[in-house]
This record gives C-alpha cells, sequence and structure tokens, in this order.
C-alpha cells in the first residue's frame, strides 16, 4: 500500500504522522512529500522510505496513491501561506486515493463539528485509521 504525507512550512505534523507511522511498522510504501524542502526534510529525518520536494511531486505522487494523510489545507489552493498551488489541491482532491485530512485550525478552513484535539490525538486517530485498512 502507497501512503503518501504532504505537508509544507516546517513539516511538523507530517514528521509526527511519519514519526508515529514508523513505530507501529506498518506494512506500507511511505512517500514524504513537502510543499518546500525544509517539510520534505523533517519528514524523511522522521524515517519516510522517499522524499521530494514540490508541486510536480505532489501531482505524480497523488496518480497511484492508495491514501494521502496531511493537514486539510493541502485541499485548498493557496493554502499554508501559498504554499498549495491550485495544481497540487486539484491532484490531491481528484485522486483516487483515501484522504485523511487533520483538522488543523492554523488554516483558514474550519471543520464545524469536529472534536478539538491535540495535534497528537489526531496523529494517533490517523494511525489507528491506517491500521483499519490495513
Amino acid at each position: 500500500m502507497k501512503a503518501v504525507v504532504i505537508d509544507g512550512q516546517g513539516g511538523r505534523l507530517g514528521q509526527m504522522i511519519v514519526e508515529a507511522i514508523c513505530k507501529e511498522e506498518l506494512p506500507l510504501d511511505l512517500y514524504a512529500v513537502g510543499t518546500n524542502s525544509i517539510a520534505t526534510s523533517a519528514m524523511l529525518k522522521a524515517g519516510a522510505s522517499q522524499g521530494a520536494t514540490g508541486e510536480n511531486p505532489v501531482i505524480v505522487a497523488c496518480r497511484d496513491a492508495d491514501v494521502i494523510i496531511g493537514p486539510i489545507a493541502i485541499v485548498s489552493a493557496d493554502s499554508l501561506l501559498g504554499e498549495i498551488t491550485p495544481a497540487m489541491a486539484v491532484a490531491i482532491g481528484q485522486s483516487r486515493a483515501l484522504k485523511l485530512l487533520l483538522p488543523v485550525s492554523h488554516c483558514d478552513n474550519q471543520v464545524v463539528g469536529v472534536k478539538n484535539l491535540s495535534m497528537g490525538e489526531m496523529v494517533k486517530e490517523t494511525v489507528l485509521k491506517l491500521k483499519e485498512m490495513l
């Protein structure tokens, strides 16, 4: 199963997700795609087996992903202070992959009715969902 973790800015959320997945030793091909090199580097240091940076890697990785994981902002053009391009948002949104989107509230998108969880709690729930899939 191909899992793609997408993050931007400092990559802290992506790093936490990759660390948690690696800790559980889930049978996944884990790809880290950052919107910038700092985010990619953080996810690679956390244990992702593959990594790339930028718009085209997001587009390519989403083509055959089974699951895409990241903050909810990755499906909204111009979010993450402009790091998510319209082409990235379209590629993620049109991918047939299951999207596990974490409702991190530092972007301009808020999901009504969602529990207010810490980043660590959201990461734990994400890993539990991956385990259910496998």
